[in-house]
């Protein structure tokens, strides 16, 4: 381990510390409510517009240094913050309260995402490199020569989220994935985990220079105040934006970049309630095993999983009441846990008092009032099909370890009820064969709600590989076209360009005919690799 560099409290632009603003907040511990040094301020107009005219110059030498500089760039980012040691992991633990073992595993995920991020770099599919040869011969009219291949966006602004302060923040997945595909990174922090962000920040920048990168091709950025969000996302450097958090964030960032005079697309991932459905033969079989699973699920991360299942189906009868019996006993029987800020328990309480008020809903476990100054209680409701269909409240998430059971008279109804479900990130079915007319029928009607089904385990958990989907469509996210898990979010920030009868020494390497090795291509219409 290295000593890391004492936090000060500044943004970093160009590589260096900077800070313009009169320091206005600081990091507060969840569990006490105490403030932390340092204090850190929101970044002025001027550092914001200093933040992106540099990346905007920096875009065109980042991506031309090469994809093997790049790749190793990742690598060194990686190893950097594993350098940190127990100094990045303590900082975490204190501003979130996550515990020590969960930010260890979400240290590498991270650091993993960014190694596999510099593989795809080398691998150079992504390019989706084709070339169709000219014919000047053709009649009636000659065929032109066209060779296309993916290209950078430009700047990126990543919004970093609170309930992953390492996977999802300063060189998180999309961090990583705008990195990969050539694109500098403007970074708004997350105000909940300012000293954890300074800590990784260091680390780009240090990465950066180490391999003769320009430094303006990474910002970091603090603020506590909506305005820099806004101005940020306003800048004519950028080309595109990438949000992980709620969706009232989410759909300002959305609005914001229309209004803008070119405007840029939003990639923003606002979380989902991720229905669950349980068929009939199946609870009969694995009631308790599937109530166990379950309650484990709900109350991950104090529920704070944008993947926690926040709506379980289930058909109305002895077995579903004796299901909901055993999750309401494991429900009951969580220890409170500690959200991570009070904005977000805040929400928490105002989504259940919702809940609460609607006619005919059944409280099984009330959260009631929780102790820590950030403290939650798990919490199960149910409700009828039929008060669920006629309720727009109900379909909303609850961030927080809660839960809605709804009952469904049959078939008929829980076809509705999937009909009528808004986009989603996951959505689970749990059936036997003997359940087979809605395993036939749910998933023709589920694929066009959500970007991922599971037809085993729970939601929460989220591999990261090449075929992972993190996404679904809207209100889940603003583009169900891409994902922010996986080795595929690098499409988010690349554009295809076609050059036509262009010739040989003024094509990118890639477009040549010899092409440079291993890079696979499409050459009139075969797949072939150099």
């Amino acid at each position: 381990m290295t000593d890391p560099t004492p936090l000060v409290g500044r943004h970093r632009i160009d590589g260096r510390p900077v800070r313009a603003g009169t320091p206005s907040f600081a990091a507060i511990d969840p569990r006490h409510g105490t403030a932390m040094e340092p204090r850190f301020a929101d970044a002025t107009a001027h550092e914001i517009d200093a933040a992106c005219t540099l990346a905007e110059a920096a875009a065109q030498p980042f991506a031309a240094a090469g994809r093997e500089v790049r790749a190793a760039f990742l690598e060194s980012v990686a190893a950097r913050i594993e350098a940190l040691g127990d100094a990045l992991l303590q900082r975490a633990h204190a501003e979130t309260a996550l515990p020590l073992a969960r930010l260890t595993n979400e240290r590498g995920r991270t650091c993993g995402q960014l190694r596999r991020f510099a593989q795809v770099v080398r691998d150079g599919a992504w390019l989706d490199a084709r070339i169709d040869h000219g014919d000047p011969a053709r009649t009636p009219l000659p065929k032109p020569d066209l060779r296309s291949m993916n290209v950078p966006l430009g700047p990126v602004a990543v919004f970093g989220a609170s309930n992953f302060p390492l996977a999802f923040s300063v060189a998180g997945g999309d961090t990583a994935a705008a990195f990969a595909a050539g694109c500098p990174v403007v970074c708004k922090a997350h105000p909940a985990h300012p000293g954890t962000s300074e800590l990784v920040g260091h680390a780009i920048v240090e990465a950066l220079a180490e391999h003769d990168l320009p430094p303006g091709a990474f910002a970091l950025l603090f603020g506590a105040d909506h305005r820099v969000g806004q101005d940020l996302a306003a800048h004519r450097s950028l080309r595109a934006i990438a949000f992980t958090g709620s969706f009232a964030g989410g759909k300002a960032l959305v609005e914001a970049a229309a209004r803008r005079p070119t405007p840029i697309p939003v990639f923003a991932e606002m979380g989902s309630t991720n229905p669950v459905f349980v068929l009939q033969q199946r609870l009969a079989r694995d009631g308790a095993t599937i109530a166990k699973s379950l309650s484990a699920s709900v109350t991950l991360g104090v529920g704070q999983f944008c993947t926690n299942p926040g709506l379980v189906v289930l058909p109305r009868g002895a077995a579903a009441e004796d299901f909901l019996a055993m999750l309401a006993r494991e429900l009951a029987a969580t220890p409170e846990g500690t959200l991570l800020h009070a904005g977000i328990r805040s929400g928490y309480e105002r989504r259940l008092g919702e809940l609460r008020a609607v006619p005919g809903l059944r409280a099984l476990v009330d959260a009631g009032a929780a102790s820590g100054v950030c403290g939650a209680r798990s919490a199960l409701f149910a409700v009828d099909a039929r008060t669920w269909l006629a309720t727009p409240t109900l379909h909303e998430e609850v961030f927080g370890p809660a839960t809605l059971a709804v009952l469904c008279d049959d078939a008929a109804q829980v076809l509705a009820l999937a009909r009528a479900l808004p986009g989603q990130l996951s959505i689970t079915i749990l059936g036997d064969d003997a359940d087979r007319d809605l395993l036939d029928a749910l998933p023709p009607i589920l694929v066009q709600k959500t970007g991922r089904i599971l037809f085993a385990g729970m939601p929460t958990g989220v591999e990261v590989n090449d075929a992972i989907q993190h996404g679904g469509p809207w209100p889940a996210t603003s583009d169900a076209r891409g994902t922010s898990v996986g080795t595929r979010a690098i499409a988010r920030f690349l554009r295809p360009v076609a050059w036509q009868d262009c010739p040989a020494a003024r094509l990118p390497d890639e477009l040549r005919d010899a092409g440079p090795p291993g890079v696979p291509r499409l050459v009139d219409g075969r797949r072939v690799v150099s």
